[in-house]
């Protein structure tokens, strides 16, 4: 059953608005983060290779807002290259992680609008999967509308429903989610116990995103409770007293899956693993935020586990 949008509700949007505005200018990389690592998991530059989707119009890139996310690969060991071109099974055999983060359609289409179409043709979805199937690791990460509608037709290959709308705490400053093992949102798993001790995660800090569910066998990471909502416009960003909304509770934003050889980790939310600055205000958002001191590390534990570390 759909609700209208309450005033509360409009209040917290109209602060995303100003944050997290489609106006791409507004959010740069926070090239001054430099988090350390206690005990990198590989001598420099003799870890597992990592492609970084760069070929699907991509939100974030290597260079651009996820350089936070490979210099904190590259600091671990791993050897992080981008991927320019569509999908080709000799492409992905160089790799043991492909990170797909934010891909959005190409063409004159306007994505924010209703529909969303894939930002993959069914070859390269066939190929990931395949890949993936026989031992290959993917990360694929798609945002609140319209990068999870852009993601959905591959993401429904390894049983993942992903919801193209916005989720939502409405009890929450700017709409930040806070998932913690202590109130069960963030799940006791392999990834949140680390290698160790010192690895381990008590609680995440996610900005905004989007819903997704298992069809099929998964593992939930971060788990969104009664108060989270789920929006869904008919414009990314443009919301009304009329815009449909139903509760996101036990909706996920973040789960791992064991696909044939292959393992997937799927998230809902990706500012939560960059280090970025918006302007105006210069605000931080992402691993950089004094709010999210265990994002970083929660990156780390992810990528050892696709890497079969964990």
């Amino acid at each position: 059953m759909t609700r209208i949008v309450s005033f509360s509700v409009m209040i917290i949007i109209i602060g995303l608005l100003v944050f997290s505005s489609s106006a791409t200018a507004q959010q740069i990389s926070d090239t001054l983060f430099t988090p350390s690592i206690g005990s990198p998991a590989f001598k420099e530059g003799a870890g597992p290779s990592v492609l970084i989707d760069e070929a699907h119009n991509n939100f974030h890139t290597m260079e651009g807002r996820y350089l936070p996310f490979a210099r904190l690969l590259q600091k671990d060991g791993y050897v992080v290259n981008p991927q320019r071109t569509r999908f080709i099974r000799a492409d992905l055999e160089r790799a043991k992680i492909l990170v797909i983060a934010n891909a959005l359609p190409g063409g004159t289409q306007d994505a924010e609008i209703l529909p969303t179409y894939s930002a993959f043709d069914s070859a390269e979805i066939s190929t990931v999967r395949d890949w993936v199937n026989d031992g290959g690791s993917l990360w694929l990460i798609a945002d609140h509308m319209p990068f999870a509608g852009a993601a959905e037709s591959l993401a429904e290959q390894f049983g993942i429903l992903m919801a193209n709308g916005f989720a939502l705490d409405a009890e929450t400053e700017n709409g930040l989610i806070r998932f913690t093992r202590s109130d069960g949102s963030l799940a006791d798993h392999p990834i949140t116990r680390g290698r160790n001790p010192s690895e381990s995660i008590d609680s995440v800090i996610a900005f905004t995103g989007q819903a997704f569910r298992f069809d099929g066998p998964g593992e939930a990471l971060m788990t969104l409770q009664r108060n989270v909502d789920l929006l869904l416009p008919q414009v990314a960003w443009q919301f009304s007293q009329l815009t449909p909304r139903l509760s996101a509770a036990g909706m996920l934003q973040g789960g791992v899956i064991h696909f044939g050889k292959g393992r997937v980790a799927v998230f809902g939310e990706d500012a939560m693993f960059s280090a970025q600055i918006s302007e105006p205000g210069h605000r931080l958002a992402g691993m950089n935020s004094p709010k999210a001191p265990q994002n970083a590390q929660f990156l780390l534990n992810v990528v050892h586990w696709l890497s079969g570390l964990i």
